[in-house]
């Protein structure tokens, strides 16, 4: 009877961890704009401020810039080139929507449209990460846009016409395998 009670707390222990450990190496989505996507805000600049100040992000973590491929783009940008909008020598371009960028270092990140005077009419957004500690706020993994609407993600129709589906989640975050192994490792445990 002892060696039950002692396998049960193991047990116990083993998948309090497994939930503890994936609520701090969770990943969050975000998605730039919610609804609204990346594209020419009718608020200007305010608007993505707005947004930005309302996500926590941490490295590890994505920004999902939703546009249309051709009429928008996303760069990251040096502090000097976002102020006035320099579109030439930037850190990374993506051309071609949607585009994914994962947050790989802490500190203040500068993100532009780079297509025509987008940039100065307020497609622009600036975002703070946050280093990945083991105190990192709890975050939902793959959040969705927080007003209703037809989501990003949702099927859109290319420049010709043909269908272009919403983008896939093929394989399980590290964080989504962590309490199944464990619970494979007690299982086996017992028997």
């Amino acid at each position: 009877m002892a060696v039950l009670k002692s396998k049960m707390v193991v047990l116990v222990v083993m998948m309090v961890a497994s939930f503890h450990l994936r609520s701090t190496v969770a990943q969050t989505r975000h998605v730039v704009g919610d609804a609204l996507g990346w594209t020419i805000p009718s608020g200007g600049a305010a608007t993505y401020a707005t947004w930005a100040s309302q996500q926590t992000f941490t490295v590890g973590d994505t920004l999902y810039f939703n546009f249309t491929t051709g009429m928008h783009n996303v760069a990251e940008v040096s502090q000097a080139a976002y102020g006035p909008c320099t579109t030439t020598n930037t850190l990374s371009l993506n051309p071609n929507r949607p585009a994914t960028v994962t947050l790989t270092r802490p500190g203040t990140h500068y993100y532009i449209c780079t297509v025509v005077s987008h940039c100065q009419i307020g497609q622009k957004v600036t975002i703070n990460v946050s280093p990945l500690t083991a105190t990192a706020p709890e975050s939902t993994p793959l959040s969705p846009p927080s007003t209703i609407a037809t989501p990003p993600s949702a099927f859109e129709q290319s420049p010709t016409g043909s269908v272009i589906p919403p983008p896939s989640s093929a394989s399980p975050p590290f964080a989504a395998t962590v309490p199944i192994t464990f619970l494979a490792v007690a299982l086996a445990y017992f028997y």
